[in-house]
């Protein structure tokens, strides 16, 4: 633990509270069993993926309940805590590669689409709500994989020119981790323990892709602007 709480990466500028000062930490202490037990990154990263599918998996296959939201809750919680641990076991073992990082964002690309997907499944099969409202999922899957290829492309761009990425910068304001939260995963993951009740889910959840759609949007916007300024040749805006 003590070498982990020396190892560890920065941060983007403002990242989402819950990611930094909830799901990082417990993600050490995962790393550092995964550790002393042996396990590789890769290791780690598939016993995430576990956990993670098997709570979209409930989600899809599973008659709501207050005990099954609850379920879902940790199973993905757990699998995001993992996710996190995959790289901190890596700098331990003195750095990660090429394929375990692919690998990571692999998972990643599947898991962001696979959950709002398995929600309009799950609540097209066992609930009353209007059908159109399925549409409110099957947008967030669009939202959400816009949004995760354009972090990823906007660092592989940025570096493609030799500039850090903002994680590799660090930094960050509280007020703004704290604006972020409607969109940090482990937030969003917390919603699901309103599975049982259909109706307050379904606003709960509404207003999660609302925000996330607002950040997808402000976010693409800068993101251009950003890569409109680097083609230029001018100095990185973003």
């Amino acid at each position: 633990m003590r070498r982990l709480s020396s190892a560890q990466k920065g941060r983007a500028k403002g990242a989402p509270a819950y990611s930094v000062y909830v799901n990082r930490p417990v993600g050490r202490v995962f790393a550092a069993i995964a550790y002393r037990i042996g396990l590789s990154p890769n290791g780690v990263t598939a016993v995430s993926a576990v956990f993670t599918f098997s709570g979209i998996l409930v989600l899809a296959l599973a008659t709501p309940a207050w005990w099954t939201g609850f379920l879902v809750w940790l199973l993905l919680a757990i699998g995001y805590a993992l996710d996190s641990a995959d790289g901190q076991v890596a700098r331990l073992r003195g750095g990660g590669s090429l394929a375990g990082e692919w690998l990571d964002h692999f998972i990643d690309a599947i898991k962001i689409v696979s959950l709002p997907i398995a929600t309009a499944i799950g609540l097209f099969r066992f609930t009353d709500l209007p059908t159109p409202y399925l549409l409110v999922p099957l947008a967030f899957a669009v939202v959400a994989t816009a949004t995760f290829f354009g972090m990823i492309l906007n660092d592989l761009l940025k570096s493609s020119k030799g500039i850090a990425s903002s994680a590799q910068t660090g930094g960050g304001g509280a007020l703004r981790s704290v604006i972020l939260l409607p969109v940090d995963y482990g937030v969003v993951c917390f919603v699901y323990v309103l599975w049982g009740w259909a109706s307050v889910f379904a606003v709960a959840y509404a207003f999660f892709f609302a925000a996330a759609a607002a950040f997808c949007l402000l976010a693409a916007v800068r993101w251009f602007r950003a890569m409109r300024s680097l083609g230029n040749g001018a100095p990185d805006v973003g």
